[in-house]
């Protein structure tokens, strides 16, 4: 059996390591008009490391998840004083500076894994974390106030495995809008997720993954529609969407990935689905009765995307280790369900 804190104490060093390691770096950036060509901590002094600045937000999420869960943990000295150098008032408000130049900029996975950490600081109380979530309210607000636009104005929803997926950021959206207690965005994402995705029937599993997905593209949209329809109506909706004869093969249609290479940016993507697939697995199956015998089939799936996925987070080449740790942890800590 999996020893959970022993998986935490490998990786939250590594991750330690990463978070303030500029190169390589896959910075993406939206030139406004000719300028000096700028290091990646001059243009982002709080989240340049960790190979770019989505990856760079989430893993400080990972930090800040860790210490909450294992507080007497050896790396959690060394984990603190790293959030430490980041979460300054005058490296936010650089940050935010870029951002609102930029409306479009990591929208929406960025924005969402940022209200992800400010929703793990919403729910943590110290005077240094009182501090950190302090200075970070201005970036925390620009990333909702981007939501209520993105959502408003996308017409359709975009289905891919990647970062630019609708439905998993607006699963994490929707956590911090709960968290943070913001019923108007609460309201307006329920009301999109279902114009997006409640009539949609027979997902078609068969054309996933595609080559590069960390994510599903069907499991994250049911994710998502199990947070904000009342049970009984998802459990009816996930009948048509996964099939009525998905007891017998959805098994099939889930079948395990593996990586091809770890040291392929894009190949590697593969180290963080089997986790995703996992977390979103046992999610559709919180919310649905003990008696459905649909739960035990989808948390036997988690199980299995589970032990496989795990590991493969761990890899220690630097295009797994600076973003797929924060996937294992995601996982492991159940952090979509609370």
């Amino acid at each position: 059996m999996l020893d959970e804190r022993a998986l935490v104490e490998q990786v939250v060093p590594v991750t330690i390591g990463n978070l303030h390691r500029e190169y390589p770096n896959g910075i993406q950036y939206h030139w406004l008009e000719a300028t000096t060509l700028l290091s990646p901590s001059a243009l982002h002094p709080a989240f340049y490391g960790c190979y770019d600045w989505h990856s760079a937000v989430h893993c400080h999420w990972q930090l800040l998840r860790a210490i909450r869960l294992y507080p007497d943990a050896p790396f959690v000295a060394a984990a603190t004083a790293a959030l430490d150098r980041s979460f300054t008032a005058a490296n936010i408000a650089s940050e935010l500076a870029h951002v609102q130049q930029r409306p479009s900029f990591e929208m929406p996975y960025g924005m969402a894994w940022l209200l992800q950490l400010m929703a793990e600081l919403r729910e943590q109380s110290s005077p240094l974390v009182d501090a950190w979530r302090t200075i970070l309210t201005p970036l925390e607000a620009h990333a909702a106030y981007r939501f209520r636009a993105y959502v408003t104005r996308l017409p359709y929803p975009v289905r891919s495995g990647l970062h630019n997926q609708t439905a998993f950021s607006l699963g994490l959206a929707w956590d911090w809008a709960r968290t943070a207690g913001d019923q108007e965005l609460l309201d307006l994402l329920g009301a999109r997720a279902q114009h997006f995705y409640l009539a949609d029937v027979a997902a078609p599993l068969e054309y996933e993954p595609s080559g590069t997905d960390f994510l599903s593209p069907a499991l994250a949209e049911a994710d998502l529609l199990r947070r904000v329809l009342p049970p009984e109506q998802f459990g009816a909706w996930l009948w048509e969407f996964l099939g009525q004869d998905m007891l017998d093969t959805l098994a099939a249609r889930l079948a395990l990935v593996h990586v091809v290479d770890f040291a392929d940016g894009q190949l590697s993507h593969y180290s963080g689905l089997n986790s995703s697939r996992a977390w979103m697995l046992e999610g559709i199956a919180s919310v649905l009765p003990m008696d459905d015998p649909r739960r035990a089939l989808l948390l036997d799936l988690a199980t299995q995307h589970r032990t496989l996925g795990l590991p493969d987070a761990l890899h220690p080449d630097y295009m797994v280790s600076h973003w797929a740790p924060t996937f294992a942890l995601y996982l492991i800590s159940g952090r979509g369900l609370g």
